[in-house]
């Protein structure tokens, strides 16, 4: 059997190629990622920024009542408003939440343990993380960044 290197007649057909090769099969349960941490939208700034430090997290998703993501919280930028006198730290979080964008012109990407990290790849050039929530999206699982990509393909030598 006979190959031959052929040039790429587009930079989509090569990246989305390299991408694949890339991760060999990959999927995001194969990053093995911590599991998420989130808070209630009526929880106080205080009690997120501690809980955040404390788990080594900049980004927290915020959580209606009924556990459906609403938005999320950056840490830094709450503990910077915190610490100049901007939010109080009995403040509750929804008030400085980050909401997700929800239209039908602009659908949730759903991003669960069973996602190809190629697809992933895609998604994180357009967002700062990823939200994985299980396969019937009841639930948060975890969260994915660029930097667990890099992670995942240095320690796998791809």
């Amino acid at each position: 059997m006979a190959t031959a290197a052929l040039p790429a007649q587009t930079g989509q057909v090569h990246s989305a190629t390299t991408a694949a090769e890339k991760y060999r099969g990959a999927v995001v349960e194969d990053l093995q990622l911590q599991p998420a941490f989130c808070v209630k939208s009526s929880e106080t700034i205080l009690r997120a920024i501690e809980q955040a430090y404390e788990r080594d997290f900049s980004h927290i998703p915020v959580l209606d009542s009924q556990r459906r993501p609403l938005g999320y919280i950056e840490v830094a930028t709450l503990k910077e408003r915190w610490e100049a006198g901007k939010a109080d730290a009995s403040d509750k979080v929804i008030n400085y939440m980050t909401r997700f964008k929800r239209t039908a012109s602009q659908p949730y990407t759903v991003i669960t343990p069973y996602t190809p990290l190629a697809e992933l790849e895609e998604f994180l050039t357009r967002s700062i993380f990823a939200i994985v929530t299980d396969p019937s999206r009841k639930f948060v699982v975890a969260l994915a960044t660029t930097h667990d990509l890099e992670t995942f393909v240095s320690r796998r030598g791809f």
